[in-house]
Protein backbone atom coordinates (compact mmCIF):
# COMPACT_ATOMS: atom_id res chain seq x y z
CA UNK A 1 0.00 0.00 0.00
CA UNK A 2 1.26 3.46 -0.87
CA UNK A 3 0.90 6.01 1.91
CA UNK A 4 0.51 9.28 -0.01
CA UNK A 5 -0.75 12.16 2.17
CA UNK A 6 -3.16 14.70 0.70
CA UNK A 7 -0.43 17.32 0.35
CA UNK A 8 1.62 14.81 -1.70
CA UNK A 9 -1.41 14.25 -3.96
CA UNK A 10 -1.57 18.00 -4.50
CA UNK A 11 2.03 17.86 -5.75
CA UNK A 12 1.37 14.89 -8.03
CA UNK A 13 1.06 17.00 -11.21
CA UNK A 14 4.51 18.45 -10.53
CA UNK A 15 5.90 14.98 -9.89
CA UNK A 16 4.52 13.72 -13.19
CA UNK A 17 5.83 16.84 -14.94
CA UNK A 18 9.30 16.24 -13.53
CA UNK A 19 9.25 12.65 -14.77
CA UNK A 20 7.88 13.60 -18.17
CA UNK A 21 10.43 16.36 -18.74
CA UNK A 22 13.36 14.11 -18.02
CA UNK A 23 14.12 14.95 -14.40
CA UNK A 24 15.08 11.31 -14.02
CA UNK A 25 16.96 10.93 -17.29
CA UNK A 26 20.38 9.32 -17.09
CA UNK A 27 23.14 11.77 -16.30
CA UNK A 28 26.74 11.62 -15.23
CA UNK A 29 27.40 12.95 -11.76
CA UNK A 30 30.94 11.65 -11.45
CA UNK A 31 32.24 11.21 -7.94
CA UNK A 32 29.23 13.04 -6.48
CA UNK A 33 27.63 9.59 -6.31
CA UNK A 34 29.32 7.02 -4.07
CA UNK A 35 27.87 3.59 -4.98
CA UNK A 36 29.22 1.67 -2.00
CA UNK A 37 28.18 -1.80 -0.94
CA UNK A 38 25.01 -3.28 -2.39
CA UNK A 39 21.42 -2.20 -2.88
CA UNK A 40 20.33 -5.63 -4.14
CA UNK A 41 18.26 -6.52 -1.10
CA UNK A 42 15.71 -3.80 -1.72
CA UNK A 43 15.47 -4.76 -5.38
CA UNK A 44 14.88 -8.42 -4.51
CA UNK A 45 12.16 -7.38 -2.11
CA UNK A 46 10.45 -5.04 -4.57
CA UNK A 47 10.85 -7.16 -7.70
CA UNK A 48 10.51 -10.73 -6.42
CA UNK A 49 8.46 -10.35 -3.25
CA UNK A 50 6.24 -7.62 -4.67
CA UNK A 51 6.13 -5.46 -1.54
CA UNK A 52 8.37 -2.86 0.06
CA UNK A 53 8.61 -0.53 3.02
CA UNK A 54 10.61 2.59 2.15
CA UNK A 55 11.24 5.23 4.82
CA UNK A 56 12.63 8.74 4.61
CA UNK A 57 14.28 10.04 7.80
CA UNK A 58 15.48 13.62 8.12
CA UNK A 59 14.56 17.22 8.86
CA UNK A 60 12.30 19.71 7.10
CA UNK A 61 13.87 18.98 3.69
CA UNK A 62 12.54 15.44 4.03
CA UNK A 63 9.26 16.45 5.67
CA UNK A 64 8.37 18.94 2.90
CA UNK A 65 7.00 17.90 -0.47
CA UNK A 66 10.40 17.90 -2.13
CA UNK A 67 12.75 15.12 -3.18
CA UNK A 68 10.85 12.50 -1.17
CA UNK A 69 7.63 12.30 -3.27
CA UNK A 70 9.74 12.47 -6.45
CA UNK A 71 11.73 9.42 -5.35
CA UNK A 72 8.51 7.69 -4.30
CA UNK A 73 7.07 8.27 -7.78
CA UNK A 74 10.26 6.98 -9.43
CA UNK A 75 10.22 3.79 -7.34
CA UNK A 76 6.59 3.14 -8.21
CA UNK A 77 7.37 3.62 -11.89
CA UNK A 78 10.46 1.37 -11.67
CA UNK A 79 8.52 -1.40 -9.87
CA UNK A 80 4.91 -1.08 -11.13
CA UNK A 81 3.85 -4.45 -9.69
CA UNK A 82 5.12 -3.76 -6.18
CA UNK A 83 2.88 -2.61 -3.34
CA UNK A 84 4.81 0.06 -1.46
CA UNK A 85 4.43 1.47 2.01
CA UNK A 86 6.17 4.84 2.30
CA UNK A 87 6.96 6.38 5.67
CA UNK A 88 7.64 10.11 5.91
CA UNK A 89 9.80 10.42 9.04
CA UNK A 90 10.97 13.94 8.34
CA UNK A 91 10.56 16.39 11.22
CA UNK A 92 11.54 20.03 10.84
CA UNK A 93 14.57 21.27 12.82
CA UNK A 94 15.64 17.82 13.99
CA UNK A 95 19.23 16.61 13.70
CA UNK A 96 20.80 13.16 13.50
CA UNK A 97 20.92 12.95 17.30
CA UNK A 98 17.15 13.27 17.52
CA UNK A 99 16.88 10.93 14.52
CA UNK A 100 18.78 8.21 16.34
CA UNK A 101 16.42 8.40 19.33
CA UNK A 102 13.17 8.61 17.36
CA UNK A 103 14.01 6.03 14.68
CA UNK A 104 12.27 3.26 16.58
CA UNK A 105 8.97 5.10 17.08
CA UNK A 106 8.91 6.94 13.76
CA UNK A 107 10.19 4.24 11.37
CA UNK A 108 10.76 0.79 12.80
CA UNK A 109 7.34 0.58 14.43
CA UNK A 110 5.82 0.81 10.94
CA UNK A 111 6.91 -2.69 9.97
CA UNK A 112 9.79 -4.44 8.19
CA UNK A 113 12.12 -1.87 6.66
CA UNK A 114 13.62 -2.52 3.23
CA UNK A 115 15.09 0.81 2.10
CA UNK A 116 15.95 3.83 4.24
CA UNK A 117 16.84 7.29 2.95
CA UNK A 118 18.60 9.54 5.49
CA UNK A 119 19.11 13.33 5.28
CA UNK A 120 20.63 15.26 8.19
CA UNK A 121 23.72 17.14 6.97
CA UNK A 122 22.06 20.58 6.86
CA UNK A 123 20.43 20.30 10.28
CA UNK A 124 23.56 18.86 11.89
CA UNK A 125 25.23 22.02 10.60
CA UNK A 126 22.86 24.96 11.01
CA UNK A 127 20.47 23.76 13.72
CA UNK A 128 22.55 21.57 16.01
CA UNK A 129 26.05 22.89 15.19
CA UNK A 130 27.32 19.39 15.87
CA UNK A 131 30.93 18.42 16.38
CA UNK A 132 32.38 15.62 14.25
CA UNK A 133 31.83 13.17 17.10
CA UNK A 134 28.19 14.19 17.50
CA UNK A 135 27.57 13.80 13.76
CA UNK A 136 29.02 10.29 13.91
CA UNK A 137 27.09 9.34 17.04
CA UNK A 138 23.81 10.21 15.35
CA UNK A 139 24.22 8.77 11.84
CA UNK A 140 26.11 5.70 13.01
CA UNK A 141 23.41 5.08 15.59
CA UNK A 142 20.72 5.25 12.90
CA UNK A 143 22.54 2.80 10.61
CA UNK A 144 23.31 0.32 13.38
CA UNK A 145 19.75 0.38 14.70
CA UNK A 146 18.22 -0.07 11.25
CA UNK A 147 20.49 -3.02 10.46
CA UNK A 148 20.09 -4.60 13.87
CA UNK A 149 16.34 -4.47 13.26
CA UNK A 150 16.70 -5.83 9.71
CA UNK A 151 20.22 -6.89 8.64
CA UNK A 152 19.03 -6.82 5.02
CA UNK A 153 18.00 -3.15 5.11
CA UNK A 154 19.54 -1.05 2.34
CA UNK A 155 20.37 2.58 3.19
CA UNK A 156 21.12 5.70 1.13
CA UNK A 157 22.45 8.92 2.71
CA UNK A 158 21.97 12.25 0.93
CA UNK A 159 23.73 15.57 1.65
CA UNK A 160 21.75 18.75 1.04
CA UNK A 161 23.26 22.23 1.37
CA UNK A 162 22.76 25.65 2.98
CA UNK A 163 24.56 28.91 2.11
CA UNK A 164 27.37 28.40 4.61
CA UNK A 165 28.03 24.86 3.44
CA UNK A 166 27.91 26.05 -0.18
CA UNK A 167 30.59 28.65 0.55
CA UNK A 168 32.76 26.00 2.21
CA UNK A 169 32.44 23.71 -0.79
CA UNK A 170 33.28 26.50 -3.22
CA UNK A 171 36.47 27.10 -1.20
CA UNK A 172 37.45 23.51 -1.95
CA UNK A 173 36.69 22.28 1.57
CA UNK A 174 34.20 19.77 2.93
CA UNK A 175 31.59 20.90 5.47
CA UNK A 176 32.11 19.17 8.81
CA UNK A 177 28.79 17.23 8.88
CA UNK A 178 29.34 15.89 5.35
CA UNK A 179 32.90 14.81 6.17
CA UNK A 180 31.70 13.06 9.35
CA UNK A 181 28.75 11.41 7.63
CA UNK A 182 30.99 10.23 4.79
CA UNK A 183 33.29 8.62 7.34
CA UNK A 184 30.31 6.68 8.66
CA UNK A 185 29.11 5.74 5.17
CA UNK A 186 32.52 4.44 4.17
CA UNK A 187 32.75 2.39 7.37
CA UNK A 188 29.39 0.70 6.77
CA UNK A 189 29.60 0.65 2.93
CA UNK A 190 26.48 2.80 2.68
CA UNK A 191 26.06 4.65 -0.64
CA UNK A 192 25.81 8.43 -0.49
CA UNK A 193 24.47 11.17 -2.76
CA UNK A 194 26.55 14.38 -2.59
CA UNK A 195 23.86 16.75 -3.84
CA UNK A 196 25.61 19.61 -2.00
CA UNK A 197 28.78 19.12 -4.04
CA UNK A 198 26.86 18.81 -7.30
CA UNK A 199 25.03 22.06 -6.61
CA UNK A 200 28.31 23.80 -5.76
CA UNK A 201 29.92 22.47 -8.95
CA UNK A 202 27.07 23.68 -11.15
CA UNK A 203 26.86 27.10 -9.53
CA UNK A 204 30.63 27.55 -9.89
CA UNK A 205 30.37 26.52 -13.56
CA UNK A 206 27.57 29.01 -14.16
CA UNK A 207 25.06 26.36 -15.24
CA UNK A 208 22.86 26.65 -12.13
CA UNK A 209 22.12 29.31 -9.53
CA UNK A 210 21.30 29.31 -5.84
CA UNK A 211 18.01 31.04 -6.71
CA UNK A 212 17.16 28.34 -9.22
CA UNK A 213 18.07 25.64 -6.70
CA UNK A 214 15.59 27.26 -4.34
CA UNK A 215 17.58 27.92 -1.16
CA UNK A 216 18.07 25.80 1.93
CA UNK A 217 14.60 24.34 1.38
CA UNK A 218 14.94 23.55 -2.33
CA UNK A 219 12.42 24.44 -5.01
CA UNK A 220 11.34 21.91 -7.64
CA UNK A 221 14.55 22.26 -9.74
CA UNK A 222 16.71 21.53 -6.67
CA UNK A 223 14.57 18.63 -5.53
CA UNK A 224 14.42 17.25 -9.08
CA UNK A 225 18.23 17.35 -9.26
CA UNK A 226 18.41 15.42 -6.00
CA UNK A 227 15.85 12.87 -7.15
CA UNK A 228 17.72 12.47 -10.46
CA UNK A 229 20.93 11.71 -8.59
CA UNK A 230 19.20 9.16 -6.37
CA UNK A 231 17.53 7.62 -9.42
CA UNK A 232 20.88 7.30 -11.20
CA UNK A 233 22.47 5.71 -8.13
CA UNK A 234 19.67 3.15 -7.92
CA UNK A 235 19.51 2.59 -11.70
CA UNK A 236 23.23 1.88 -11.80
CA UNK A 237 22.96 -0.54 -8.90
CA UNK A 238 19.99 -2.29 -10.54
CA UNK A 239 21.24 -2.10 -14.13
CA UNK A 240 21.48 -5.81 -14.92
CA UNK A 241 18.62 -8.34 -14.91
CA UNK A 242 17.90 -9.84 -11.52
CA UNK A 243 19.03 -13.45 -11.16
CA UNK A 244 16.08 -15.76 -10.59
CA UNK A 245 17.86 -17.27 -7.58
CA UNK A 246 18.71 -13.95 -5.97
CA UNK A 247 17.95 -13.74 -2.26
CA UNK A 248 18.64 -11.01 0.31
CA UNK A 249 21.96 -11.09 2.15
CA UNK A 250 22.68 -9.54 5.51
CA UNK A 251 24.90 -6.46 5.54
CA UNK A 252 27.99 -6.64 7.73
CA UNK A 253 27.93 -4.73 11.01
CA UNK A 254 31.53 -3.76 11.88
CA UNK A 255 32.66 -2.38 15.20
CA UNK A 256 31.36 1.16 15.80
CA UNK A 257 33.53 4.15 14.95
CA UNK A 258 32.87 5.69 18.37
CA UNK A 259 32.06 3.72 21.51
CA UNK A 260 29.38 6.22 22.49
CA UNK A 261 27.37 5.90 19.29
CA UNK A 262 23.59 6.04 19.74
CA UNK A 263 23.04 2.52 18.49
CA UNK A 264 20.29 1.68 20.99
CA UNK A 265 18.55 5.03 21.07
CA UNK A 266 14.93 5.15 22.19
CA UNK A 267 12.27 7.41 23.61
CA UNK A 268 11.53 6.66 27.25
CA UNK A 269 7.89 6.49 28.28
CA UNK A 270 6.69 9.31 30.54
CA UNK A 271 5.63 6.66 33.03
CA UNK A 272 9.28 5.68 33.54
CA UNK A 273 9.99 9.06 35.17
CA UNK A 274 9.23 9.77 38.82
CA UNK A 275 7.92 13.32 39.02
CA UNK A 276 8.65 15.45 42.06
CA UNK A 277 6.71 18.48 43.21
CA UNK A 278 6.49 21.10 40.46
CA UNK A 279 6.45 18.61 37.54
CA UNK A 280 3.35 17.45 35.70
CA UNK A 281 2.33 15.32 32.74
CA UNK A 282 0.14 17.69 30.80
CA UNK A 283 -0.75 19.17 27.43
CA UNK A 284 0.05 22.89 27.66
CA UNK A 285 -2.56 25.54 26.93
CA UNK A 286 -0.54 26.85 24.01
CA UNK A 287 -2.80 29.84 23.45
CA UNK A 288 -1.61 31.26 26.78
CA UNK A 289 2.08 30.50 26.21
CA UNK A 290 4.28 33.00 24.33
CA UNK A 291 5.69 31.81 21.03
CA UNK A 292 4.49 29.53 18.24
CA UNK A 293 4.15 25.79 18.71
CA UNK A 294 4.08 23.65 15.57
CA UNK A 295 0.92 21.64 14.96
CA UNK A 296 2.52 18.22 15.45
CA UNK A 297 3.31 19.01 19.10
CA UNK A 298 0.16 20.88 20.16
CA UNK A 299 -1.83 17.88 21.38
CA UNK A 300 1.03 15.95 22.97
CA UNK A 301 1.28 15.24 26.67
CA UNK A 302 4.58 16.69 27.85
CA UNK A 303 6.61 16.62 31.05
CA UNK A 304 6.36 20.23 32.20
CA UNK A 305 7.89 22.29 35.00
CA UNK A 306 8.32 26.03 35.42
CA UNK A 307 9.41 26.48 39.03
CA UNK A 308 13.14 26.50 39.84
CA UNK A 309 14.09 23.59 42.07
CA UNK A 310 11.44 21.21 40.69
CA UNK A 311 12.99 17.74 40.27
CA UNK A 312 12.30 14.47 38.49
CA UNK A 313 14.13 11.14 38.47
CA UNK A 314 14.61 8.46 35.85
CA UNK A 315 16.13 5.04 36.40
CA UNK A 316 17.52 3.66 33.15
CA UNK A 317 19.85 1.06 31.68
CA UNK A 318 22.33 2.28 29.10
CA UNK A 319 25.15 4.59 28.13
CA UNK A 320 23.44 7.90 27.44
CA UNK A 321 20.47 9.95 28.59
CA UNK A 322 18.95 13.25 27.49
CA UNK A 323 15.70 14.92 26.54
CA UNK A 324 13.85 15.89 23.37
CA UNK A 325 12.45 19.27 24.38
CA UNK A 326 10.43 22.19 23.06
CA UNK A 327 12.52 25.27 23.85
CA UNK A 328 10.52 28.45 23.41
CA UNK A 329 10.80 32.13 24.38
CA UNK A 330 10.46 31.20 28.07
CA UNK A 331 12.81 28.20 28.05
CA UNK A 332 14.83 27.76 31.22
CA UNK A 333 17.95 25.86 32.15
CA UNK A 334 18.14 22.32 33.49
CA UNK A 335 20.58 20.83 35.94
CA UNK A 336 21.36 17.13 35.69
CA UNK A 337 23.02 14.69 38.05
CA UNK A 338 23.86 11.09 37.17
CA UNK A 339 24.13 8.51 39.96
CA UNK A 340 24.39 11.22 42.59
CA UNK A 341 27.32 12.93 40.89
CA UNK A 342 28.05 16.58 40.28
CA UNK A 343 25.30 18.74 38.80
CA UNK A 344 25.72 19.80 35.18
CA UNK A 345 23.88 22.82 33.74
CA UNK A 346 22.15 22.55 30.34
CA UNK A 347 20.77 25.59 28.51
CA UNK A 348 17.54 24.80 26.67
CA UNK A 349 17.05 28.15 24.93
CA UNK A 350 18.23 28.03 21.31
CA UNK A 351 19.01 30.83 18.89
CA UNK A 352 15.75 29.90 17.10
CA UNK A 353 13.69 30.02 20.32
CA UNK A 354 12.73 33.69 20.20
CA UNK A 355 9.33 33.09 18.58
CA UNK A 356 9.19 29.30 18.32
CA UNK A 357 9.02 26.37 20.74
CA UNK A 358 12.01 24.90 19.02
CA UNK A 359 12.36 21.08 19.00
CA UNK A 360 15.82 19.91 20.00
CA UNK A 361 17.56 17.10 21.83
CA UNK A 362 19.89 17.96 24.70
CA UNK A 363 22.15 15.33 26.22
CA UNK A 364 22.88 15.08 29.93
CA UNK A 365 25.48 12.29 29.56
CA UNK A 366 26.53 10.34 26.48
CA UNK A 367 29.39 8.00 27.44
CA UNK A 368 28.40 6.19 30.65
CA UNK A 369 29.21 2.63 31.59
CA UNK A 370 26.64 0.30 30.04
CA UNK A 371 24.72 -0.46 33.20
CA UNK A 372 21.94 0.76 35.47
CA UNK A 373 21.91 4.47 36.26
CA UNK A 374 19.72 7.09 37.85
CA UNK A 375 19.18 10.55 36.41
CA UNK A 376 18.00 13.44 38.54
CA UNK A 377 16.85 16.62 36.83
CA UNK A 378 15.95 19.93 38.39
CA UNK A 379 14.88 23.27 37.00
CA UNK A 380 17.69 25.79 37.45
CA UNK A 381 17.30 29.20 39.06
CA UNK A 382 18.91 30.96 36.09
CA UNK A 383 18.13 30.99 32.38
CA UNK A 384 19.55 32.24 29.10
CA UNK A 385 19.71 36.06 29.03
CA UNK A 386 17.34 36.18 26.04
CA UNK A 387 14.78 33.90 27.67
CA UNK A 388 11.65 35.19 29.41
CA UNK A 389 11.38 32.43 31.99
CA UNK A 390 12.39 29.06 33.43
CA UNK A 391 9.98 26.71 31.65
CA UNK A 392 10.95 23.14 30.79
CA UNK A 393 8.78 21.19 28.35
CA UNK A 394 9.99 17.68 27.58
CA UNK A 395 8.46 15.82 24.64
CA UNK A 396 10.28 12.63 25.62
CA UNK A 397 13.26 11.67 27.71
CA UNK A 398 15.78 9.78 25.58
CA UNK A 399 17.95 6.81 26.50
CA UNK A 400 20.71 5.01 24.65
CA UNK A 401 20.19 1.66 26.29
CA UNK A 402 17.87 -1.26 25.95
CA UNK A 403 16.15 -1.07 22.56
CA UNK A 404 12.42 -0.63 22.22
CA UNK A 405 12.21 -4.06 20.54
CA UNK A 406 14.21 -7.31 20.69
Amino acid sequence: MTCLPMRCRCLLPLILLAVATGAFAADQFGDRLAPRGSLDNARVQFEKKGTGHVAFLGGSITEMNGYRPLVMAWLEKRFPEAEFTFTNAGISSTCSTTGAFRLSDDVLEHGPLDLLFVEFAVNDDQDAAHTRRECIQGLEGIIRQARRYNPNCDIVVTYFVNPGMLETLQEGKTPLPIAAHEEVCRHYEVPSVHLAGEVADRISAGTFSWKEYGGTHPALPGNSLCASMIAELLSSAWGTPLDANSEPHAHSLPEPLVSATYDRGRFAEHSEAVLGEGWSRTTPEWSSVPGNCRTRYRDLELLVATQPGATLKLSFQGRAVGAFVLAGPDAGNLEASIDGGAWRSITLYHRFSENLHYPRTVMFADDLDDGPHQLELRVAQDHHPDSQGTAVRIVRLVVNGEPARP
